[in-house]
């Protein structure tokens, strides 16, 4: 079973603190594997982890990868916080100078708001520290979201995959066309060669061997049994790797494009052969109908 590349998943994470870890993940159609990460501050050195559990996940596609990192309703973020920790370890330093250099003074509030990161504005999910990042918590809210990305591209392939077959089904009607139709053209060739020759010549009786080697000739010059046999080969393989052959279902999406490309070519010839306005007509058809597979594999994974 083939794949979209259009796909979309999210999933949420409590942390051990408190805050909430939301992952979104977004994919569109890309000829390779592009993937963009935009991480919660003072997460980044995850980056790397996270695009090779992308890539392990995903063969094809434009991946956009979004974690946010947010508090509960209850808390506001942007409240300032007072590092108690901190503010002791000052008090406790300064009056332990004060004693050993014999300094006199008391430490008011006004003097300890001002130490440095005392007194912090906006702690809750800014923090540039690194040890605010989880990367166990985060693979597993990603897992979750790329669970439900690879879920919704694989509905889509379903519906491309329907659309692929009906392409194909017309494909070969109209190579089952052309095939009947191969045969009677040379016998039309025939006769109205044998009319132009008689009325060129009258009365004169027409050499029959000089007339069978010219339509030796042109049954050569317009022979089609390769074309035709040619495009069946292609559509057999089209089929195979739809249905998860050679490469794999997942990954078949520039398989099946080389494929429609190869029988795009055995079109282009079959139309420059026939020589025959209803070949001619089912060449044009052919190729309408690799165009809109052409179209449809551009999403396929």
């Amino acid at each position: 079973m083939i794949h979209s590349m259009t796909g979309y998943g999210a999933s949420e994470a409590e942390l051990p603190d408190g805050r909430i870890l939301r992952s979104e993940i977004r994919t569109v159609n890309h000829r390779h594997l592009s993937v963009s990460v935009s991480l919660p501050r003072g997460w980044d050195s995850l980056r790397p982890r996270v695009v090779e559990q992308v890539r392990a996940a995903l063969a094809r596609g434009g991946v956009s990868v979004s974690v946010s990192c947010q508090h509960l309703e209850a808390e506001d973020p942007a409240m300032p916080a007072l590092d108690m920790d901190r503010a002791r370890r000052f008090v406790l330093l300064l009056r332990e100078a004060g004693a050993e250099l014999g300094l006199a003074g008391g430490i008011d509030i006004d003097t300890l708001v001002r130490l440095p990161g005392v007194l912090r504005s906006g702690t809750h999910g800014t923090q540039g520290q690194e040890e605010g990042a989880d990367g166990d918590t985060l693979a597993a809210c990603l897992d979750a979201a790329l669970a439900g990305v690879i879920e919704m591209r694989a509905g889509e392939g379903r519906r491309l995959e329907e659309v692929l077959l009906a392409s194909i089904a017309r494909i070969v009607e109209e190579v089952d066309s052309v095939e009947s139709r191969a045969p009677q053209r040379l016998l039309r060739e025939r006769d109205r060669l044998r009319e132009r020759v008689a009325g060129l010549t009258e009365k004169v009786e027409v050499d029959e061997d000089r007339l069978a080697r010219e339509i030796a000739y042109l049954a050569e010059r317009w022979d089609i049994a390769e074309e035709v046999a040619r495009l069946r080969s292609h559509v057999a393989l089209f089929l195979e790797s739809l249905d998860g052959g050679g490469s794999g279902g997942r990954k078949a999406g520039k398989r099946l494009g080389f494929v429609v490309q190869e029988m795009n070519r055995e079109a282009n010839t079959l139309g420059a052969k026939a020589n025959d306005a209803g070949i001619s007509a089912s060449a044009v058809a052919i190729r309408e109908e690799l165009e809109r597979l052409r179209e449809q594999l551009e999403n396929v994974e």
